[in-house]
C-alpha cells in the first residue's frame, strides 16, 4: 500500500497578510509530514455568508473544494471582543455548504485549534469559541488547543517562533491532526473488504 501523505487544510489569521495568527498556522503546518494547503490573508475576504443565496466566487469554491478533500483542518482565529473573528466565522458559516457530502460539515476530521490575543483571557475565550464551533459542525477537536498570547511577539517578522513553549504546543497540536488523519485511513482501509463483502 502506498505511503498515505493526509491532506491537511489551514485556515485563519486576518486580512492582512503575515498576522500572528497566520504565523502560527504556518509553523505548525512546517512540522507535518503532510500534503498542506494555508488559507489566509486575502483568501478570508470573502462575501458575507448567506443560506438563501450563497456566493459561489472562485475564493469560496477553492475553500470548499479544500474543506472536502481535507483529510485534517487547523483552524486560527484572532481574540477579537472575546471571541473568533467575523472573517473566521463568516468562513465556518460557509461549510453549510457541505451539508449534503457523504461527510458533512468537518465530520470525520480531527481539527487543531488556536487563538492569539494580547492577554491570556482573549486567547482563552477565542479558543473556546472556536472548539465549540468544531463541535457543532461535527469535528474532533484536537485534546491540545493552543493559546498564544502575551505582549511579546511570540513570532520574528521572518516567522521563526521565538517561544519554545508555542513551538512545542504547536507541534503537539499537528501531531495529534495528522496522527487522526492516519488512524482514519487506516480504519476506512480495513473496512473497505468487508463493506465490498456484504
Amino acid at each position: 500500500m502506498r505511503t498515505f501523505r493526509p491532506l491537511i487544510v489551514a485556515i485563519g489569521g486576518t486580512t492582512r497578510p503575515g498576522s500572528s495568527t497566520e504565523r502560527a498556522l504556518r509553523h505548525a503546518l512546517s512540522a507535518m509530514d503532510a500534503q498542506t494547503v494555508l488559507l489566509c490573508g486575502a483568501d478570508l475576504d470573502l462575501p458575507l455568508y448567506a443560506p438563501h443565496a450563497p456566493a459561489r466566487t472562485p475564493a469560496v469554491t477553492r475553500l470548499l473544494d479544500c474543506l472536502r478533500r481535507a483529510d485534517g483542518v487547523i483552524l486560527g482565529s484572532p481574540g477579537y471582543h472575546g471571541g473568533v473573528s467575523g472573517a473566521i466565522k463568516n468562513v465556518l458559516d460557509y461549510t453549510e455548504e457541505l451539508r449534503e457530502d457523504t461527510r458533512p460539515y468537518l465530520s470525520g476530521r480531527a481539527v487543531g485549534c488556536i487563538a492569539t490575543a494580547a492577554g491570556h483571557q482573549g486567547a482563552a475565550s477565542t479558543l473556546s469559541a472556536l472548539r465549540d464551533i468544531v463541535h457543532a459542525l461535527r469535528g474532533w477537536p484536537t485534546p491540545l488547543g493552543v493559546c498564544v498570547s502575551g505582549s511579546e511577539p511570540a513570532f520574528a517578522p521572518d516567522g521563526r517562533c521565538l517561544s519554545s513553549q508555542v513551538d512545542q504546543q504547536l507541534r503537539i497540536l499537528a501531531q495529534e491532526v495528522r496522527d487522526f488523519a492516519h488512524a482514519q485511513q487506516l480504519l476506512a482501509a480495513r473496512a473497505a473488504p468487508l463493506a465490498r463483502a456484504a
